[in-house]
Protein backbone atom coordinates (compact mmCIF):
# COMPACT_ATOMS: atom_id res chain seq x y z
CA UNK A 1 0.00 0.00 0.00
CA UNK A 2 1.50 3.22 -1.02
CA UNK A 3 0.77 6.70 0.90
CA UNK A 4 0.69 10.29 -0.38
CA UNK A 5 2.87 13.12 1.22
CA UNK A 6 -0.54 14.35 2.48
CA UNK A 7 -1.05 11.23 4.23
CA UNK A 8 2.01 11.29 6.31
CA UNK A 9 1.66 15.15 6.89
CA UNK A 10 -1.54 13.85 8.75
CA UNK A 11 0.58 11.87 11.45
CA UNK A 12 2.23 14.03 14.31
CA UNK A 13 5.70 12.41 15.08
CA UNK A 14 6.97 14.33 18.28
CA UNK A 15 9.83 14.58 20.00
CA UNK A 16 9.45 14.58 24.34
CA UNK A 17 11.09 13.62 27.28
CA UNK A 18 9.93 10.88 29.83
CA UNK A 19 10.00 12.56 32.94
CA UNK A 20 8.24 9.73 34.91
CA UNK A 21 8.34 5.97 34.35
CA UNK A 22 7.24 3.16 36.49
CA UNK A 23 6.08 -0.72 36.28
CA UNK A 24 2.48 -1.27 35.09
CA UNK A 25 1.38 -4.88 36.95
CA UNK A 26 -1.91 -3.81 35.93
CA UNK A 27 -1.60 -4.68 32.60
CA UNK A 28 -2.35 -7.85 30.88
CA UNK A 29 1.99 -8.08 30.10
CA UNK A 30 4.79 -6.75 31.34
CA UNK A 31 4.61 -2.96 30.25
CA UNK A 32 6.10 0.51 32.10
CA UNK A 33 3.32 3.02 32.12
CA UNK A 34 5.43 7.00 31.39
CA UNK A 35 4.73 10.67 31.43
CA UNK A 36 6.15 12.58 28.74
CA UNK A 37 6.58 16.26 28.50
CA UNK A 38 6.18 17.27 24.70
CA UNK A 39 6.41 20.62 26.22
CA UNK A 40 4.85 23.71 25.16
CA UNK A 41 3.15 21.82 21.83
CA UNK A 42 1.47 19.26 24.08
CA UNK A 43 2.37 19.58 27.81
CA UNK A 44 2.88 16.01 29.58
CA UNK A 45 1.26 12.66 28.20
CA UNK A 46 0.55 9.74 29.71
CA UNK A 47 1.86 6.39 27.82
CA UNK A 48 2.44 2.56 28.43
CA UNK A 49 4.20 0.58 26.64
CA UNK A 50 5.48 -3.37 26.31
CA UNK A 51 9.60 -2.25 26.65
CA UNK A 52 10.82 -3.73 29.49
CA UNK A 53 13.01 -6.36 27.54
CA UNK A 54 15.65 -3.47 27.13
CA UNK A 55 14.12 -1.00 30.02
CA UNK A 56 14.02 -0.40 33.15
CA UNK A 57 11.10 2.97 34.81
CA UNK A 58 15.05 4.00 36.36
CA UNK A 59 16.64 3.95 32.66
CA UNK A 60 13.74 5.66 30.66
CA UNK A 61 13.59 8.94 33.06
CA UNK A 62 14.94 11.91 31.13
CA UNK A 63 15.58 10.15 27.79
CA UNK A 64 14.08 11.58 24.33
CA UNK A 65 11.64 9.49 22.31
CA UNK A 66 9.67 9.76 19.18
CA UNK A 67 6.19 9.32 19.47
CA UNK A 68 2.86 9.93 17.52
CA UNK A 69 0.87 11.98 19.16
CA UNK A 70 -2.85 13.07 17.21
CA UNK A 71 -3.92 10.00 17.60
CA UNK A 72 -7.38 9.40 19.81
CA UNK A 73 -6.68 8.05 23.57
CA UNK A 74 -6.48 4.54 23.95
CA UNK A 75 -7.82 3.26 26.95
CA UNK A 76 -4.51 0.13 28.53
CA UNK A 77 -5.96 -1.81 31.62
CA UNK A 78 -6.94 0.95 34.26
CA UNK A 79 -4.95 3.43 32.35
CA UNK A 80 -5.56 6.16 29.64
CA UNK A 81 -2.56 6.23 26.80
CA UNK A 82 -2.53 9.66 25.38
CA UNK A 83 0.54 9.01 22.78
CA UNK A 84 1.99 6.18 21.49
CA UNK A 85 5.77 5.68 21.61
CA UNK A 86 7.44 4.46 18.44
CA UNK A 87 10.32 1.56 18.33
CA UNK A 88 11.35 -1.28 16.51
CA UNK A 89 11.33 -5.21 17.23
CA UNK A 90 15.38 -6.66 17.78
CA UNK A 91 15.98 -10.31 17.22
CA UNK A 92 14.38 -11.36 19.74
CA UNK A 93 10.89 -9.23 19.57
CA UNK A 94 11.87 -6.63 21.93
CA UNK A 95 11.28 -2.86 21.40
CA UNK A 96 14.12 -0.64 20.64
CA UNK A 97 12.89 2.94 20.97
CA UNK A 98 13.11 5.66 18.74
CA UNK A 99 15.38 8.63 20.07
CA UNK A 100 17.11 11.27 18.54
CA UNK A 101 20.78 10.79 18.47
CA UNK A 102 21.38 14.37 19.83
CA UNK A 103 18.80 16.16 22.14
CA UNK A 104 16.12 18.41 20.04
CA UNK A 105 13.58 20.50 21.73
CA UNK A 106 10.47 18.94 23.22
CA UNK A 107 7.88 18.95 21.26
CA UNK A 108 9.82 19.60 17.84
CA UNK A 109 8.30 17.85 15.10
CA UNK A 110 10.27 14.98 12.83
CA UNK A 111 10.64 16.26 9.90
Amino acid sequence: MTITREDFDKVELRVGTIVEAMDFPEARKPAIKMRIDFWSALGIKKSSAQITGHYTPQKLVGKQVLAVTNFPPKQIGPRMSEVLVTGFDDEQKEIVLISPDWEVPNGARLV
